[in-house]
């Protein structure tokens, strides 16, 4: 039986497009930084500037400073996120699964029909979403009940103003002042806000729709959420929660490394090593979890919840 083999010409195409492709994003991000600053360097852009100066003034009953469940929230959604997202590529890629799963059709979860045999990425993957959803619920109660959601949603207009003054900035080299302690910049409120409120939503009824749980047999609704629009939508989502992860760990270490591990991991508001060496316990944990989660280790925890076959 003959194994088939790649094509010569497939390969140097991609090498060939990753050889052009760096230098070009280079190119370009060269041009957006002088771009920015010529446009910075004209009256009437340093006037706006100077009128928004990248943040909006948050409501006076805000809260300052982060709570030690933020921290715990923090760790979770990043560890829940990183497997989602590595085993969300392993379903869309892998063409052999290493092994199928079968829930049993007992105990608080039952259907008149039999179901459905899923290979085990996906087992895992539908399990960490659930987890992920648990969690994210869990965020949200405590967000709005703390008040911190004043700090991650728009209460006023000059939001947008203060976000594109915020992007000049960025793109200018001249970072805005950050004080997350207290108050995050316009661009950092809307990106956080679209994060939480719009991505993870739709992460979750894109993933909902494509999942076994979706009632099959539903013609209408099945006719007005289509599963291709679902599908169109899913994969973007999480290359933008890659693009995320990678955008946000850049600036936490770019401006000021200490302070914000402390802000996030250590909740408190000084440029000491504690938020560091809790970040890199999270960091280990996070890491053991990647190489862990391979089948040797997930099959005796799927058979827990149904059968484990080839």
């Amino acid at each position: 039986m003959s194994t088939p083999t790649k094509k010569p010409g497939a390969a140097t195409g991609k090498r060939s497009r990753l050889y052009w492709g760096v230098p070009a994003v280079l190119v370009a991000l060269v041009l957006v930084v002088l771009a920015a600053r010529w446009l910075v360097g004209l009256p009437a852009v340093a006037s706006f500037v100077a009128a928004y100066p990248g943040h909006s003034e948050l409501p006076a009953s805000a809260p300052e400073g982060f709570p030690a469940w933020l921290a715990w929230q923090h760790f979770l959604n990043a560890f829940f996120l990183l497997l989602i997202i590595r085993t969300g590529w392993q379903v869309r890629t892998t063409t052999r699964p290493s092994a199928h799963w079968t829930r049993n059709n007992k105990g608080l979860i039952r259907t008149r029909n039999a179901p459905t045999k899923i290979s085990l990425e996906l087992w895992f993957h539908l399990t960490l979403d659930a987890l992920w959803i648990l969690n994210g619920l869990v965020f949200a109660v405590l967000l709005f009940a703390t008040g911190q959601w004043m700090r991650i949603v728009p209460t006023s207009w000059d939001v947008f103003p203060n976000a594109l003054s915020a992007a000049l900035q960025y793109a200018s080299l001249n970072w805005p002042t950050e004080n997350g302690w207290v108050n995050y910049n316009a661009l950092q409120l809307l990106t956080y806000f679209i994060t939480v409120f719009i991505a993870a939503p739709l992460a979750f009824i894109t993933g909902l729709r494509m999942s076994g749980a979706w009632p099959k047999k539903a013609a209408g609704l099945n006719k007005a959420y289509p599963i291709e629009w679902a599908r169109a939508v899913h994969f973007p989502v999480m290359i933008y929660f890659v693009a995320f992860v990678v955008v946000h760990v850049f600036l936490v270490f770019a401006t000021g490394a200490l302070r914000n591990l402390n802000h996030m991991y250590g909740v408190r508001d000084d440029d000491g090593w504690f938020g560091f060496w809790v970040f890199a316990a999270s960091v280990a944990v996070m890491v053991g979890a990647w190489f862990l989660a391979r089948p040797l280790f997930l099959r005796p925890i799927a058979s827990l919840m149904g059968k484990v076959s080839r």
